[in-house]
C-alpha cells in the first residue's frame, strides 16, 4: 500500500512540476529564446527526439521536468562576457531583453495558477459530493480536563451552534475551521444560537505552533449514529449494524462521538456499548486488543452535493476559489515569521509526495468520485503554492530573477558579475537550508 501512494504522489507533483517547466518552455519559444531541452521526468533519458532545434526527452525519473534555455547553464561565464563587452549568441538566454528575461520567469508560476483555476473550473463545473459535519460545538476543555482555550475564555458552551463569524454565515464545521485557521490572534465577533437564543460574542483564535494555523479548541458535534462498519472488524463481528445509535458506553450515557473517545481514554482494557436499533436495544463488548485495533465504526455525517455549473460559472468559481487559495498561501507565509515549529508547519517533497498518494488511496476506497475530487483539490492547491514560493524575492527562484531583471530595467545595463554571483550563493545557501529543513521534517514526521 505504501508503495502504491509513493507511485501516485510521484505521479501527482510531477504533473505540478511539469505544468511549471511547461510554462517557461511557450514563454521562451514566444520570447525567441532557443530551448536546447525539454524534458518529462528526471535524469538519463530513456528516450529522446529532436524536433527541430529542441531534444525532448522522456527522463529516468518520472517526477517533473525541465526546460534548459540556451546558454542557461553558461549563464555565470555569458554574464561576466557581456559585462566586459561581449555580446550574447542570437537566442540564447541573455540575448533576450530583461523584459523578455522577465516574461520567461514569470511564465512558469503564471502556468501553475492557470492549471488551479483549470483544475477548480472543471471540479464545480461537475458538482462534487461533500462530506462534512455540523456547525455545533464541543468545548475541548470538556475532553481534555485542565486545559483551557479561546472558545472558554470568549463564553461558548458545548451544544452551541455557531451561525456567524466576523458577518459571514456558518453552516458547516469546516466553514467554522477555516475562518478561525485563517485568524490567529484575531478577535472575531461569533453570532451562536444557544436553545433557541442569539447571542452574540468574541472569539480570538491562539496560535497553534504545530501548524501555524488559528485555533479556538472545540470539537463538533457528532451523533453517535454508525453510518457503516469495517467488513471483519471487532464492530461487525459483535453484531452491530449500520443506523444503530449508540446511547451509552461502560454504564455512563453518550451525547456524541467524542463522549466515547474520552470514556475509552478513561478505561482503554474493556468497552461495553448500548445501543438502540428501531427501538430495540442491546449491549456489545470489546477486549482490550479490540479497542487498540479500533473496532471499525464510523459514525454519520452531513453529505451534501454542489450543482453543476455552467462553463461561465465554473470559471468564475474556479478563479475565485484560486484567489482565495492564494491569499491563504500569502497569509501562511507571514506566519512562518510567529515562532511556529517549521519542522511541523513545513513539508518537504517527501511528505508532499505521501500525502498526495494517501488522498488517492483513501478516496479511491470511499468511490472513484471521492478520489477525484480530493486529488483535484489537493492538486490545484499544490500548484498555488508552488506558484507563490517560487515568486518570492529569493535568488534562484523565479521570483528573484524577476527582482534581478527588473533592476537591469532600471538601470539599462546588467548588474555586476559579482554582485550577481553574491546573490545566487546567498539565494542557494537559503534554498538548501529550507530543504533541509523541510526534509528533517519529513523524517520526524513519518518516525512519529
Amino acid at each position: 500500500m505504501i508503495f502504491i501512494k509513493i507511485i501516485l504522489g510521484l505521479f501527482g507533483l510531477g504533473i505540478v512540476v511539469f505544468v511549471h517547466e511547461l510554462g517557461h518552455f511557450l514563454t521562451a519559444r514566444l520570447a525567441k529564446i532557443d530551448v536546447d531541452a525539454f524534458s518529462i521526468g528526471w535524469g538519463n533519458p530513456i528516450l529522446k527526439k529532436k524536433i527541430g532545434t529542441v531534444e525532448y526527452r522522456l527522463g529516468m525519473f518520472p517526477i517533473g521536468g525541465y526546460c534548459k534555455m540556451k546558454g542557461e547553464a553558461d549563464y555565470g561565464e555569458l554574464w561576466e562576457n557581456m559585462h566586459n563587452g561581449e555580446k550574447p549568441e542570437n537566442g540564447s538566454y541573455l540575448a533576450a531583453g530583461p523584459a523578455a528575461r522577465i516574461f520567461v520567469h514569470f511564465g512558469g508560476p503564471f502556468f501553475n495558477l492557470i492549471f488551479a483555476v483549470i483544475l477548480l473550473s472543471f471540479l464545480w463545473g461537475f458538482g462534487f459530493e461533500i462530506n462534512t459535519l455540523s456547525n455545533k460545538i464541543i468545548l475541548a476543555s470538556e475532553i481534555i480536563p485542565g486545559e483551557t482555550y479561546p472558545a472558554d475564555s470568549a463564553g461558548l458552551k458545548t451544544g452551541d451552534r455557531i451561525i456567524e463569524i466576523a458577518g459571514k454565515p456558518i453552516s458547516y464545521h469546516h466553514e467554522v475551521q477555516e475562518n478561525i485557521a485563517l485568524n490567529p490572534d484575531k478577535a472575531l465577533p461569533v453570532l451562536v444560537e444557544r436553545n433557541g437564543e442569539l447571542i452574540k460574542l468574541n472569539v480570538t483564535p491562539s496560535l497553534d505552533k504545530s501548524t501555524g494555523a488559528g485555533k479556538i479548541g472545540v470539537y463538533f458535534w457528532v451523533d453517535p449514529v454508525i453510518k457503516n462498519i469495517k467488513d471483519g472488524s471487532p464492530a461487525q463481528l459483535a453484531g452491530l449494524m449500520p443506523g444503530d445509535r449508540i446511547t451509552g458506553a461502560n454504564g455512563q450515557k453518550l451525547r456524541n462521538s467524542m463522549d466515547l473517545m474520552k470514556i475509552v481514554e478513561q478505561n482503554p482494557d474493556r468497552l461495553v456499548l448500548d445501543y438502540d436499533r428501531a427501538g430495540a436495544v442491546g449491549e456489545v463488548q470489546f477486549n482490550n486488543d479490540e479497542i487498540k485495533n479500533e473496532i471499525g465504526i464510523t459514525w454519520d455525517s452531513i453529505s451534501y452535493r454542489t450543482p453543476n455549473l455552467s462553463l461561465p460559472s465554473a470559471i468564475a468559481k474556479g478563479v475565485k476559489e484560486s484567489w482565495k487559495t492564494l491569499t491563504i498561501s500569502i497569509t501562511s507565509l507571514r506566519l512562518l515569521f510567529k515562532g511556529i515549529d517549521l519542522t511541523k508547519a513545513v513539508s518537504g517533497p517527501v511528505r508532499i509526495t505521501y500525502m498526495i498518494g494517501e488522498m488517492a488511496t483513501q478516496g479511491f476506497e470511499q468511490g472513484f468520485g471521492t478520489s477525484v475530487r480530493s486529488i483535484t483539490n489537493f492538486l490545484a492547491f499544490i500548484s498555488i503554492v508552488i506558484c507563490v514560493m517560487n515568486l518570492l524575492p529569493v535568488p534562484i527562484l523565479d521570483g528573484g530573477m524577476i527582482i534581478l531583471f527588473i533592476v537591469e530595467l532600471i538601470r539599462r545595463k546588467p548588474a555586476h558579475p559579482k554582485a550577481i554571483s553574491v546573490f545566487q550563493t546567498c539565494g542557494m545557501v537559503f534554498i538548501f537550508g529550507l530543504m533541509a529543513l523541510a526534509l528533517f521534517g519529513d523524517i520526524l514526521f513519518f518516525i512519529r
